[in-house]
């Protein structure tokens, strides 16, 4: 498990920059970044090396911030891998909210899940051969 960082964010122009300048002037460095947006506002979920100070520095910036627990998993980067990592959790009745992916090399990508039952999912995940990595795994 992987604690995501999660900000709204309004829908307008400059607004990405900003937040990302801000994180990049505190030291903070980005490893995954996705964006959802509606008409107003957008929904960002970063992956960074530190966090909790990421969250601190937004808030402090006046962002809405807030830490998320997310499950990332190590995929063959292969045709096929991540539909099995599909169908491992479609036999456990896994409920996915939300997911996203990106590649760590030619070997492997990291899909990262918001699930529930969290703690259940991860063992089961792991039974099925899969490995569900850390912040640590993802930033070093």
């Amino acid at each position: 498990m992987i604690e995501q960082i999660t900000v709204f964010l309004e829908n307008k122009e400059g607004r990405l920059t900003a937040l990302c300048k801000t994180l990049g002037d505190a030291g903070i460095n980005m490893h995954a970044l996705t964006v959802a947006d509606t008409a107003d506002f957008g929904l960002v979920r970063i992956i960074a090396d530190d966090p909790q100070r990421a969250v601190d520095v937004l808030q402090t910036a006046g962002y809405r911030a807030a830490l998320t627990k997310v499950a990332a998993i190590q995929v063959p980067n292969e045709p096929g891998g991540l539909a099995r990592l599909l169908e491992t959790l479609d036999s456990l009745d896994v409920n996915i909210e939300y997911g996203y992916c990106f590649s760590m090399g030619a070997d492997f990508s990291v899909d990262v899940l918001k699930v529930h039952h969290s703690g259940e999912v991860v063992s089961a995940i792991e039974a099925a051969g899969f490995r569900v990595l850390t912040n640590e795994d993802i930033c070093a």
